[in-house]
């Protein structure tokens, strides 16, 4: 309820900025017309979730995934680092925080694991991992289009050591953390069986068919509804009940338009100007460092989209963009509402029963951010 609330008194905030003519309706309206696919998206793709989890589909998933863990946490560890990092390359961080979420939580309490690095494991990478493609992270699609629209390859050859440490770095972090968590064995435990079949096999499908549906090029909105109605439309038939409004995410929804609205009034005012002046100019090594740090403080002050957007006018190159997403994409390991990503995650550890306190999390990212965007954007110095 606490994040329904801040979403609204961002509201009430930014809708006195329209009354008192700081944020002009016009661009109010520009606002909304970037921002609601993103909120459908993050609606659908969470209700999605919600009724492939209640189907039983990550159960599934967790018990088969537990056995090639071979008895040993490190191991089973290993696997969800991997398949984050390929979620988060090939599908976006904002999929990777949902989708990936409850089956790493499904799975560590499955082997009699302490879910918390597993879902630490997720967010992180989930945030620092989104460099190397430009579908890995909207901010790598605005990116790209500033760079002059280079093909994935050639956006990859000039992310691929900045995107290598900023995934390293966080990892050996959790592993440090959480070392006595993930140095034991484990049993796998009895595997339940699949209750109703026909929702089972419906939610299945569904998800392997939206994978690729959201890489395809079509807007990822689209798929991820479909998705939704066809789900809700099976459990209408098969089991009625799970269907009900807390499945809808609202009040992340109210968070995040409350964000939005806000951090565009602070734009109008020159939020976007001061971020500007203290960002610098240059490709030495120390220019970058102050490139991407400044990014860094900009996402989690303000979110790490806003943070963009404000900051791209002076990035100028595409060292100097690529230094910017360091700092708007591997930084945002500090504040809850730093991505959406984090927001989605937190959603989903709610919504599972595992409990992290946002403080111990906000220490944690204040060691780790700034480690991992200084030795990504040095590795970027060194190739770039």
């Amino acid at each position: 309820m606490r994040t329904a609330v801040v979403g609204a008194v961002l509201l009430v905030l930014g809708a006195i900025a329209v009354a008192v003519g700081i944020l002009p309706l016009p661009e109010v309206a520009v606002l909304w017309d970037r921002v609601w696919p993103i909120l459908l998206f993050v609606v659908a793709v969470t209700v999605v979730t919600e009724l492939a989890a209640e189907a039983g589909l990550f159960t599934w998933v967790a018990q088969r995934a537990a056995r090639w863990g071979r008895g040993r946490a490190w191991v089973l560890w290993l696997l969800v680092v991997l398949v984050a990092a390929l979620c988060t390359i090939f599908l976006s961080l904002d999929t990777t925080a949902v989708l990936l979420t409850p089956v790493v939580i499904v799975l560590a309490r499955h082997a009699g694991l302490n879910p918390l690095p597993f879902a630490l494991t997720t967010v992180w990478m989930a945030n620092a991992g989104s460099l190397l493609l430009p579908v890995s992270n909207l901010t790598n699609l605005l990116a790209q289009h500033a760079m002059g629209d280079p093909s994935p390859a050639a956006f990859a050859a000039l992310m691929w050591a900045p995107a290598l440490v900023a995934m390293i770095v966080p990892m050996v972090a959790v592993f440090v953390i959480a070392r006595r968590s993930l140095v034991v064995r484990y049993e796998p435990g009895e595997e339940e069986p699949v209750g109703d079949r026909v929702l089972f096999a419906t939610s299945a499908v569904v998800v392997v068919a939206l994978v690729p549906l959201l890489v395809s090029g079509l807007p990822v909105w689209l798929p991820a509804s479909a998705a939704a109605i066809v789900l809700g439309v099976v459990f209408l038939v098969r089991r009625r009940s799970v269907l009900r409004f807390g499945l809808v995410p609202w009040q992340l929804v109210v968070l995040a338009s409350g964000l939005f609205l806000f951090i565009e009034a602070l734009h109008a005012v020159g939020l976007g100007a001061l971020l500007a002046a203290v960002s610098g100019t240059g490709e030495s090594p120390l220019a970058l460092l102050r490139l991407s740090l400044t990014g860094m403080v900009g996402a989690n002050a303000i979110d790490n989209l806003p943070a963009y957007l404000a900051l791209e006018p002076v990035a100028g190159s595409p060292v100097r963009l690529a230094a910017l997403l360091i700092g708007v994409n591997a930084g945002p390991l500090i504040t809850p509402w730093a991505s959406l990503a984090t927001l989605l995650w937190h959603q989903r550890l709610t919504s599972f029963d595992v409990e992290l306190r946002w403080k111990r999390y906000v220490l944690l990212g204040a060691i780790v951010a700034p480690v991992t965007v200084v030795l990504a954007t040095l590795a970027l110095a060194v190739t770039g």
